[in-house]
């Protein structure tokens, strides 16, 4: 039976590092990876597993973090928050068919762009770059994963989150939505596979951490 932890920290606010952290989503991913073994080779964040959400909808912010190795708690600056560490071995052994379950994931809905680049543009590269997609086809998006991950869906609703990243730092723009609602469980071996994995892009910026609870 696989395993994992879910860790989860309520953030002091009045704390450098973490307002440092809620502004900008590397930083944030930065101090998720300290928590984790310096050796994990050239894959850290694939190699422990870890995946990251970050909720503000609530008046104090919680910051939900899954690993596969026990992270190691002592390695957040001091004074950072308060945080609680749980096995998620019960969950996994409850995956079962037929079940009803309430989800949470905040993922980053994309397709690859085929358009052609213009007349003296530089060629793109060979399949395109990703592209966010928004509203019905996000929701559509989510559709199709959330299949694939054994889950068949009775309820969506989606809500829109602030990505931050310093200004000029180079890499892809990333574009986070909260899906919510509830699903059927179908296929037990894909979902323990999409829990432990996550779901779509920007795994390092807070996207992809699928969560269940019981309905």
């Amino acid at each position: 039976m696989p395993t994992a932890t879910l860790t989860c920290i309520h953030p002091n606010l009045a704390h450098p590092a973490v307002r440092r952290d809620l502004a900008d989503y590397t930083a944030l991913h930065r101090t998720v990876m300290q928590l984790l073994p310096d050796d994990l080779g050239p894959h850290p964040r694939q190699r422990a597993g870890a995946l990251f959400r970050l909720e503000r909808a609530t008046p104090q912010p919680v910051l939900y973090i899954q690993t596969l190795i026990p992270p190691d708690l002592t390695r957040l600056p001091d004074h950072y928050g308060t945080a609680q560490t749980c096995d998620l071995t019960p969950m996994f052994e409850a995956l079962t068919v037929g079940r009803t379950v309430r989800y949470r994931i905040t993922a980053n809905p994309s397709r690859r762009s085929r358009r052609a680049p213009g007349p003296g543009a530089p060629p793109r590269p060979k399949h395109g770059r990703f592209v966010a997609l928004d509203d019905i086809p996000a929701h559509a998006w989510w559709q199709r994963r959330a299949t694939q991950a054994g889950l068949h869906l009775h309820t969506t609703t989606s809500e829109r989150h602030p990505f931050r990243r310093q200004r000029g730092e180079p890499g892809p723009v990333h574009r986070l939505l909260q899906f919510d609602g509830t699903a059927l469980i179908t296929d037990p071996a894909a979902l323990t596979d999409a829990l432990l994995t996550g779901i779509g892009r920007a795994k390092s910026y807070g996207g992809g951490l699928l969560t269940l609870r019981p309905t």
